[in-house]
């Protein structure tokens, strides 16, 4: 009989202990998401506020006689460069296109990677933006790993009022790129670096395993009420 009593005695502590253990494992799973989501919503943030700070001074914007003609623009805030010798670079941003109607998509999660070799040191953040003239370009974005300057033609894009009238805006090139830093916006080039689909941040974002990114794009997927914002002020920053 005390056997017995001892077994159903370990018994119930082993239940115990189960029930706890799956709470915790629970509660740590659902801390992880909450803060991968949280991480997501800033980013979504501080790129409405690049965008916002840098269409409000049109003598030192991207010309919108550019942006009326372009497919998709991405924004990558706070990109960090640094390196001792060999350098590299890191950030994460989004990626939103403009659909036959005129609206802009919800915003796909990317992130921006490269390389550098030469004499260098230290470390500094720099906000970036892409301006994409086709859609073959957010095609391959799309699809996988994506080389700026090998897969698509990318240049410097030029700045301001006085580029209105410009060569350079008819768009030669199929992507455009801008880099603040410090306070300063100029077009820089990025030729080599790589542009990929963050396909774990959009998952957390949308909460759901099944997002990809023509799916968002499409609007298949429901989006939080930040990437509304995003697109508000995307669309108010192109057309005033």
């Amino acid at each position: 009989m005390r056997y017995i009593t001892k077994t159903y005695e370990e018994t119930v502590t082993m239940k115990k202990t189960t029930l706890f253990t799956t709470c915790l494992f629970l509660l740590i799973c659902s801390y992880s998401v909450s803060r991968a989501d949280d991480a997501s919503i800033k980013k979504i943030n501080e790129s409405t506020q690049v965008i916002s700070e840098i269409m409000s001074v049109p003598e030192k914007a991207i010309p919108r006689s550019l942006l009326n003609d372009i497919y998709g623009i991405a924004v990558i805030p706070n990109v960090i460069k640094a390196g001792f010798i060999v350098g590299g670079r890191y950030g994460q941003g989004i990626l939103s296109i403009r659909g036959n109607n005129g609206l802009w998509s919800n915003p796909v999660f990317v992130t921006l990677t490269g390389g550098s070799i030469g004499w260098q040191i230290g470390a500094q953040s720099t906000d970036f933006i892409l301006v994409f003239k086709t859609k073959k370009s957010i095609d391959a974005v799309s699809k996988g790993k994506f080389t700026l300057g090998a897969d698509a033609a990318i240049a410097a894009g030029p700045v301001g009022r006085k580029a209105e009238a410009g060569t350079d805006v008819q768009m030669k090139a199929e992507i455009y790129s801008y880099s603040r830093s410090r306070g300063l916006f100029a077009g820089i080039s990025l030729e080599g670096a790589a542009l990929q689909v963050d396909t774990k941040a959009n998952k957390a974002y949308y909460d759901t395993s099944n997002c990809t990114a023509d799916k968002i794009f499409s609007g298949a997927v429901k989006a939080p009420s930040s990437a509304l914002s995003f697109k508000q002020t995307l669309r108010r920053a192109i057309a005033e």
